[in-house]
């Protein structure tokens, strides 16, 4: 015994931590709001920045190769006006320093050919600058004469268009003053384009000169500007589109798993009060038998004073036997149909088992009613409802009071059922716990009558909602299907009529 009694503390003590640390819920609605932004943010401003690039860089490319292409033109084309010996290329004439050195070609038609074809550069539409180099990345024209004679040097872009063979190199981007061929006659007001063009010798593998065009092409740029926006645009709203469609669809299932995760504890806790009430209900039919065989007995000889309290205690037996058999019938599987139950004549049957405890406590009991009201439900559940509303309801006014009992259609197919009372009433914390399986308010309580009352009435398509208020009493609504073809012109054995 000694060592019983110091394991059980220690066992205690053991499992407290960790009933006191129990895992948190996982919140499937706010992970999923947070990782799929995230995520379709990052798809959606990935897919914006590649489009966008894509634009930009094929609408550069295009507008280089068409400018590469007219200068190219020109230089042909004034090659073939002025009459050059054939073998003679643009890039040739492009050096004035070279003039002189050409065997075929006089130093002044070089000029002349050279002036002509540079007239054209000049006055080309969109043009900031435009310079000539020649081999040694000297500059020997530009549309701005301070330039004119300068060598730059350490030009990675330029030594690359030297290197290749491609038929024009561009870019995209803004002034950098630390390149000092950038001497524009004007600034630009948006982004610049800058062409690097070859002007090769007439096998096409090597390159004589270089002509350097800036551009501000404002039709391009305005085109570039719009497609921004489309780009954008589409890719956030369609980005906002898939978020928002499948935030609707999470928030259904997550809806759907909170709804089902609940019908699962109500069914675990149902099969647990089963348990509960048949381990009860086989505990307690012994006594119970016992005591109404005593009294029976005790009848028959017992003096005439003493007749009425043994009646009333066989009475009160029947009626614990009659409410633990009611109990294990409505703890049962949810599988049978439901019947044309009179709601009235079942609310009568409620008040006559309760007339005894009704005039004990001083309670008036009202009831407002139609004729007769023909409810989808079972005879047995529905007493079930009525006998734990009424008896939550005298068990709070122990003092005297009134309840009320008021049936009214709220629609073709709906009739209403309110059980109201004047007792103590809850407060706004209880009243939220209510439909909580264990949870009472009353001393030595289960805690099962109003979690019954809801299983019962959903069962047969109903609803239940409670409201209280301190001191004021309690009020229990009740929603009931009209039964669909009852005998409206039939009364139940024990109602009023």
């Amino acid at each position: 015994m000694q060592t019983l009694e110091n394991d059980v503390p220690n066992k205690v003590a053991t499992s407290t931590p960790a009933q006191a640390s129990p895992l948190r819920q996982f919140n499937l609605l706010r992970w999923f709001s947070l990782v799929s932004l995230l995520i379709i943010a990052s798809v959606a401003g990935g897919l914006g920045y590649v489009s966008t690039r894509f634009v930009v860089n094929d609408s550069v490319e295009r507008d280089a190769m068409l400018t590469a292409q007219f200068i190219q033109a020109m230089a042909q084309a004034e090659v073939r006006h002025s009459q050059l010996p054939p073998g003679t290329t643009m890039g040739e004439l492009l050096d004035p320093r070279l003039d002189g050195q050409h065997p075929t070609v006089s130093a002044a038609l070089a000029q002349a050919t050279r002036d002509e074809f540079l007239d054209h550069v000049e006055h080309l539409p969109d043009t900031l600058l435009a310079n000539v180099y020649a081999r040694d990345r000297t500059v020997v024209w530009s549309t701005n004469p301070r330039l004119i004679g300068q060598r730059i040097e350490a030009d990675g872009d330029l030594d690359r268009s030297f290197d290749s063979r491609k038929a024009v190199s561009a870019s995209y981007h803004k002034a950098d003053e630390d390149r000092e061929e950038q001497q524009f006659q004007r600034e630009p007001e948006h982004l610049f384009i800058e062409n690097y063009i070859p002007m090769f010798d007439s096998q096409g593998t090597r390159v004589l000169s270089m002509v350097e065009v800036y551009k501000e092409p404002q039709d391009l740029i305005r085109r570039i500007q719009r497609g921004y926006v489309v780009i954008w645009t589409s890719s956030l709203a369609g980005g906002a589109l898939i978020y928002f469609g499948l935030f609707w669809i999470v928030r259904r299932a997550a809806a759907l798993l909170h709804h089902q995760q609940d019908r699962l504890v109500a069914s675990e806790t149902y099969v647990a009060l089963g348990e509960m009430s048949s381990a009860v209900a086989h505990s307690l039919r012994n006594p119970l038998a016992n005591i109404r065989s005593s009294a029976e007995l005790a009848q028959t000889i017992a003096s005439a004073p003493a007749q009425k309290n043994i009646t009333d205690i066989i009475s009160q037996v029947d009626r614990m036997s009659r409410w633990v058999r009611d109990l294990l019938v409505s703890l049962r599987p949810a599988s049978e149909e439901p019947e044309a139950v009179e709601l009235i004549a079942a609310i009568d049957d409620a008040r006559y088992a309760f007339i005894q405890q009704l005039e004990r406590n001083g309670v008036q009991f009202v009831l407002e009613a139609p004729a007769a009201v023909w409810v989808a439900s079972q005879p047995l559940q529905l007493t079930q409802i009525l006998n734990s509303l009424f008896s939550n309801a005298l068990e709070a006014m122990p003092e005297g009071g009134q309840l009320t009992a008021h049936v009214f259609a709220l629609d073709e197919r709906r009739v209403c059922l309110v059980v109201s009372d004047t007792g103590k009433g809850m407060t706004r914390q209880q009243e939220q716990m209510v439909f909580k399986p264990f949870f009472t308010t009353k001393q030595g309580g289960l805690g099962v009558g109003l979690v019954l009352v809801k299983r019962i009435m959903e069962r047969f398509g109903g609803s239940v909602c409670l409201s209280s208020r301190e001191a004021q009493g309690t009020q229990v609504s009740l929603v009931f299907t009209i039964a669909a073809g009852g005998d409206h012109g039939t009364q139940h054995p024990g109602s009023r009529g």
